[in-house]
């Protein structure tokens, strides 16, 4: 297999502002966080996914976010190589119920949707409470939500 090094760049940088925004920081805080000299324009670029950033500057990124770079770069791995064949590519299973009772505020859409479904659901229609969800399903899911897909998978997978 040949690594798509702009798809992966993208990947990550989509992964660094996620983290960045789930922290509550502007990229102006970051760089207070850094220490460094480092532009605005310059973390941008990185968010984007136009600019390769060095693997010392990667740790800092990480540092500053309190983030591993071993859990950032794994969580780019399992997105970059699902689009490849595994789990996120083929879909997954999901108990509609489980979605329903999530308390958690950014899964609010997913929830919608799955009371819609669950409201079908009855022993007269013989709909199942449990459905698949192929890619399609789970990236609109996940932009319906603010998320990555990959992160909306380890969300559903939480619910068990």
């Amino acid at each position: 297999m040949q690594l798509d090094a702009g798809a992966y760049q993208r990947m990550l940088g989509e992964e660094l502002r996620r983290l960045r925004e789930e922290r509550g920081l502007t990229r102006r805080d970051l760089n207070h966080r850094l220490h460094s000299d480092l532009s605005l324009q310059t973390l941008a670029t990185y968010e984007l996914g136009t600019r390769q950033c060095s693997v010392v500057r990667l740790v800092e990124l990480c540092l500053a976010l309190d983030e591993t770079p071993e859990a950032l770069l794994a969580r780019v791995g399992r997105r970059y190589f699902g689009t490849f064949g595994t789990t996120e590519a083929q879909g997954v299973r999901v108990d509609l119920r489980r979605v329903v009772r999530a308390p958690h505020q950014d899964l609010a859409p997913f929830r919608r949707w799955a009371e819609g479904k669950l409201a079908e659901c009855d022993d007269t229609t013989g709909v199942p409470h449990e459905v698949h969800l192929d890619a399609p399903a789970l990236r609109q899911l996940a932009e319906l939500c603010g998320t990555t897909t990959a992160n909306l998978l380890a969300r559903i997978r939480a619910l068990g």
